[in-house]
């Protein structure tokens, strides 16, 4: 009898990976594609994982039984009503300032959402362009619908952004007579299943006919799945952002920072606009590689660098003016590799000092996920600047996504 696969997919900000697992939970296939073309264009995701589904052993899509999807928190997209995108997505570092009255109206009591990197502040946008007779979904959500094709649904976790309130399980009362409250997807909890493979897609990448779509989380949030987080430990997930998660008796509201609740425990955190993605723009993997060898991480450069990826910082300083500062620029690539490094790992430790005012104590080991997880140097670097052990986790966010496919009910 053949074997029973579980698949996770994960869309983080530049490309797709897809994990495979066997009844006991061990990985069994692995395999990440690049998007050929912009993060916004929604096209891109579904090329992506188009590659991944062709790639699949045919054993393995013949026996696939249930697949979950994460993706970015907080990128937007507005379709039709048939699903079918209209436009760019609003990814999750780009600010909408353009609704601040409204914005503030619809939010007098949630803090968290009364920022222009909240959903809401891009949905107010996207309506405005759009109209109301469109869907308002996040891209996890859009991608399940695919699948589907149905785009009814919307996972929990990706929609505290837009005003779900998990504890109340409702959006917001000032939600209730706006026009656009019916573009709004239906909520459902992670880990629950939300229908049936469309029989042309699995017809068409040969996938088992009654392959289940669970409802996945955030692309953070299955990281945190996939590392296994304990109540003492930290998460930071370095990838193309920088994000810190955190396991709290009871949930927070405040600017900047997320309360998920995953496996049953509520999860506070924040994602910076600085990350991985910064390194890209100046050295290749290789390079990055090559260069961090010459790195004596117990030494300070004393060069002050702030490495966002871009203007405009969501955590821990919420500001969407916020300039970065990339000079002066030494000589040396060593050294500004350093130095960056330096500057990332000092907004790192801002982060976590956020939250430990916020909640009390700090993690007494921060766990690292990510493709920044893999640097020693740069772990060293941390180690020295936030003054905490720190371990990497060598699972990946798609394997997380993964497990909570096998663990749906």
């Amino acid at each position: 009898m053949p074997d029973n696969f579980y698949g996770g997919l994960d869309f983080g900000t530049s490309g797709a990976r897809i994990s495979i697992i066997n009844i006991h939970k061990k990985l069994v296939y692995s395999n990440s594609v690049p998007y050929l073309d912009s993060f916004k264009n929604p096209d891109s995701w579904i090329n992506s994982c188009q590659s991944l589904l062709v790639s699949l052993p045919i054993e393995v899509k013949s026996n696939l039984n249930k697949l979950a999807i994460s993706a970015t928190s907080g990128t937007l997209t507005a379709s039709n009503l048939q699903g079918e995108p209209i436009g760019e997505a609003i990814p999750y570092d780009q600010a909408c300032n353009e609704h601040k009255i409204l914005l503030d109206s619809l939010t007098s009591e949630e803090d968290h959402l009364r920022t222009p990197y909240s959903s809401l502040a891009k949905a107010l946008t996207l309506i405005e362009k759009y109209g109301t007779n469109i869907l308002l979904r996040h891209q996890s959500d859009w991608i399940s619908g695919w699948f589907l094709k149905d785009w009814t649904h919307g996972e929990e976790g990706n929609n505290l952004k837009l005003g779900w309130d998990l504890k109340k399980e409702s959006w917001p009362t000032s939600y209730l007579n706006t026009s656009w409250k019916k573009c709004l997807p239906r909520i459902v909890k992670s880990g629950k299943i939300i229908g049936q493979v469309n029989y042309d897609l699995a017809e068409k990448f040969n996938l088992n006919k009654k392959l289940i779509l669970i409802s996945g989380t955030t692309d953070s949030n299955a990281s945190l799945i996939a590392a296994g987080l304990s109540k003492e430990d930290g998460l930071t997930v370095l990838g193309t952002t920088i994000v810190v998660k955190k396991i709290i008796d009871n949930p927070l509201k405040k600017q900047g920072i997320t309360t998920h609740r995953v496996n049953g425990d509520w999860i506070c955190g924040g994602a910076s606009n600085a990350g991985c993605g910064i390194l890209s723009k100046f050295f290749s993997d290789l390079e990055i590689k090559e260069l961090s060898r010459q790195i004596n991480p117990l030494k300070n450069t004393s060069l002050d660098l702030l490495p966002l990826n871009s203007k405009g910082e969501r955590f821990p300083i919420n500001d969407s003016n916020l300039e970065p500062i990339l000079g002066p620029r030494p000589v040396s690539d060593s050294l500004y590799l350093h130095a960056l490094f330096e500057g990332l790992a000092k907004i790192e430790l801002k982060g976590w000092e956020k939250i430990g005012k916020l909640t009390g104590s700090l993690p007494k080991k921060i766990i690292t996920i990510g493709g920044g997880s893999k640097n020693p140097q740069w772990r060293k670097i941390r180690e020295r600047i936030i003054n905490i052990p720190i371990v990497s986790c060598k699972k990946t966010t798609s394997f997380g996504t993964a497990l909570i496919a096998i663990n749906s009910k």
